[in-house]
């Protein structure tokens, strides 16, 4: 049975062009990643409902609670089987001002010390092309999704 995850596709309106809010996630993993390793915010849930659980993720890992009525998208399925439940709404944040949980692991590998790291280490707002680059392979069809409702 597959993992599921939720999370919130940001999105504004700038000189007739939609942007993308979307995060850079934390840890040593991605710390030299950049292109193909930009997301949407969010994280796995069980019984919770996806649209609940995309704003807990959401909240958890910038600091920003969205209240404003969301739109869910067609999942999507990662290449490693994850189901993705994506919700846009329309917000205007400032990537500054975001304040991510943090979680725990051994680095170095094999060292036996525990560090922490922010969940995501940086959010930015993309342009529709900017974002095809920097995005998840995997999570580039949300953008398609998004671009259909605005049409």
């Amino acid at each position: 049975m597959p993992t599921h995850s939720a999370g919130l596709l940001p999105y504004r309106k700038r000189n007739n062009q939609l942007e993308v809010f979307l995060a850079h996630p934390g840890g040593p993993y991605w710390k030299n990643k950049d292109e193909g390793a930009w997301m949407i915010i969010k994280g796995e849930f069980d019984e919770e409902e996806p649209m609940e659980a995309a704003r807990r993720e959401f909240k958890e890992e910038t600091g920003f609670a969205l209240d404003e009525p969301l739109q869910e998208l067609e999942p999507v399925k990662q290449s490693g089987g994850k189901v993705v439940h994506a919700f846009v709404v329309e917000a205007d944040l400032d990537p500054d001002e975001i304040e991510s949980n943090t979680f725990e692991m051994e680095w170095p590998p094999k060292s036996g010390k525990k560090q922490s790291f922010p969940e995501i280490d940086r959010a930015a707002w993309f342009t529709m092309d900017e974002a095809r680059k920097k995005m998840l392979k995997s999570q580039r069809p949300l953008l398609e999704r998004l671009e259909a409702l605005n049409a």
